[in-house]
């Protein structure tokens, strides 16, 4: 029987694959810019237009930013992003010296399921609050979320939500002044298609799921978030307690 014949990989992606290693272990810093085109295809052997397509991967990927007439730039090299009992993205951003930002792009109220119901600890059908949001480090897109809360227990939270973005200034006003994590899962997906575009990522690029619970000083659930982090943009770090 004849053998199937290898499948070659695009020389686009194998000089793509070669640049983001070069950059992975530190031989182009943040900020520092990439070989010229001219320089990149005398290296590897191609023409201009094959080395335009891999680094064109490399701004998909959020590897690199490039400036007419001035080539391309390495961006800022993954943020290191605690996870632990206390997880705040404000605080965790301005410690790394990054720009925080949020935006909440819905906030409504609806029915539990069993499923919620049973995250929550509320009867089913009660009424919860969730929200979808996007998160920025200095101005670029690093992680979407959706969070539910028991708005059953806090009435006004959805109303709150809806006026300013921060989660904890939100738990704070209807009488929760801390929360803290009891459990957290942690696994790697590829982007969907709305996920890319809202990250600024190719399609089918990997993401960093992370789902929890918080609850409340008498222990209580009062989140259940969901956030999927650009994967070559955080680096997730478990924070343990007593640290």
């Amino acid at each position: 029987m004849d053998e199937a014949p290898l499948k070659k990989t695009p020389l686009w992606l194998a000089i793509a694959d070669s640049l983001r290693a070069a950059i992975a272990e530190g031989q182009y810093g943040e900020g520092d810019k990439l070989p010229t085109e001219a320089e990149l295809s005398r290296r590897f052997g191609v023409n201009r237009h094959t080395v335009r397509h891999a680094l064109s991967r490399l701004v998909e990927d959020g590897l690199v930013h490039t400036r007419r007439g001035a080539g391309a730039f390495v961006l800022a090299r993954p943020l290191d992003y605690p996870i632990g009992d206390r997880v705040r993205f404000h605080q965790n951003l301005l410690a790394a010296g990054r720009l925080p930002e949020k935006k909440m792009l819905q906030v409504e109220t609806r029915a539990a399921t069993a499923q919620d119901a049973r995250r929550l600890d509320l009867p089913e059908g009660a009424t919860i609050c969730c929200t979808h949001s996007l998160s920025f480090a200095d101005g670029v897109p690093v992680a979407v979320a959706e969070s539910r809360f028991p708005e059953h227990r806090l009435p006004g939270l959805a109303d709150i939500l809806k006026r300013q973005p921060s989660i904890t200034e939100a738990l704070a006003a209807v009488g929760v002044s801390d929360y803290t994590r009891t459990s957290t899962r942690l696994s790697a997906q590829i982007a969907t298609a709305t996920q890319a575009a809202q990250l600024r990522l190719r399609e089918g690029a990997p993401v960093l799921f992370v789902s929890s619970i918080s609850v409340d000083d008498t222990g209580r659930p009062v989140e259940f978030g969901q956030t999927w982090f650009a994967g070559d943009r955080i680096s997730l770090t478990l924070k343990h307690t007593g640290e």
